[in-house]
């Protein structure tokens, strides 16, 4: 048995629910290993869940946290690819902030060797979402241009040297100026754009003459509408979040989002044919139990040999709401991480 430190919300409905506790694990099972955990990446899917906003959130009391990296220190009767001492990074489907898991072995994968427990747990969930948002159903093609909204968050970053690997044009957005400048400088973009009321004649600006094949749209309500219109013939658009729905309270604000919901963008099916566009939606949570199909993504995804995952803000574990309420403003750039090491 393990005494573990974990952060559990008793119910969803308000990140004040979440509360620092000590629990028991138990030992793994035949399947499993057991991670010290030494960092925790934290996603927007973890405040929506927390909020009671996502779909997927377990009923009742659960543990927030998607993904993490730490060290192996038991392993399940029945397995024989890990050992005590190894260095992993990790996908759950929630459980993920805590000191200790218990976790099916074939959702970690060994952390490279030049990785830090940090970039570690910033790369497999928004990695795995940039990765397949662009390939298996952006068909993304050399040479393509390609819109990638929230460009200084953690799938921004990663999406943006995907698409450089496969030589596309990119085109970023922020929603802070201070930003921009990184994005250049430490990125690559082609190009950044601020949205702002402009953003629209920014963005025809931006693309030239060259069509606007594939955007990676996260933003939602009036900015997605514009990327619709701007969006060439041929074009996918990949629908992964929708940041406009997001508070920086510990509650929703429903009367807000009951207009956001009222005023959100209506795209109707039967034209579709004629605009010759595409429009998808994934959520990465759904396709955890594909383990085989995420096997295959990651697969994939290591073969381009991307640098690994910028870490912009590094919290203390006890730091967690300080942590969650900074993630929440949209100030930070690249990943926000929470450090277990001193448990």
């Amino acid at each position: 048995m393990i005494e573990r430190q974990v952060y559990r919300m008793h119910k969803a409905g308000s990140i004040k629910n979440l509360k620092l506790s000590v629990e028991a694990l138990g030992h793994p099972k035949s399947d499993e290993v057991c991670v010290k955990v030494r960092a925790i990446g934290l996603n927007f899917a973890d405040i929506f869940a927390m909020q009671g906003l996502y779909s997927a959130t377990p009923a009742g009391s659960f543990i927030p946290g998607l993904e993490f990296a730490g060290e192996v220190v038991a392993v399940g009767a029945g397995l024989e690819e890990w050992k005590v001492g190894d260095k992993v990074m990790g996908a759950t489907k929630f459980g993920g902030y805590v000191s200790h898991i218990n976790i099916h072995h074939r959702y970690v994968i060994p952390l490279p060797d030049d990785w830090s427990f940090e970039e570690g747990a910033g790369f497999l969930v928004q990695g795995l979402t940039a990765y397949y948002a662009l390939t298996a159903l952006g068909n993304l093609q050399r040479g393509m241009t390609v819109l990638i909204h929230s460009a200084a968050g953690g799938v921004g970053i990663l999406a943006n040297r995907i698409c450089k690997k496969y030589g596309a044009y990119t085109i970023g957005t922020v929603g802070q100026s201070g930003k921009v400048d990184f994005l250049q400088r430490e990125e690559a973009y082609d190009a950044v754009i601020l949205r702002d009321r402009n953003f629209y004649s920014k963005l025809k600006h931006a693309l030239g003459d060259r069509p606007l094949r594939l955007i990676m749209e996260c933003i939602g309500g009036e900015i997605l509408m514009q990327g619709w219109k701007a969006m060439a013939p041929m074009g996918r658009m990949v629908v992964y979040g929708n940041a406009s729905f997001t508070s920086h309270g510990a509650k929703p604000n429903y009367p807000r989002l009951v207009y956001k919901f009222l005023k959100r963008p209506k795209i109707d099916p039967l034209r579709l044919p004629t605009q010759n566009k595409s429009l998808m939606g994934f959520n990465l949570i759904y396709l955890y139990e594909q383990t085989d199909m995420m096997h295959e993504m990651l697969h994939g995804l290591q073969k381009l040999e991307l640098r690994p995952q910028h870490i912009g803000h590094v919290f203390d574990f006890k730091e967690m709401q300080e942590a969650i309420r900074l993630f929440q403003q949209g100030k930070t750039v690249g990943k926000v991480v929470v450090r277990v090491n001193n448990l």
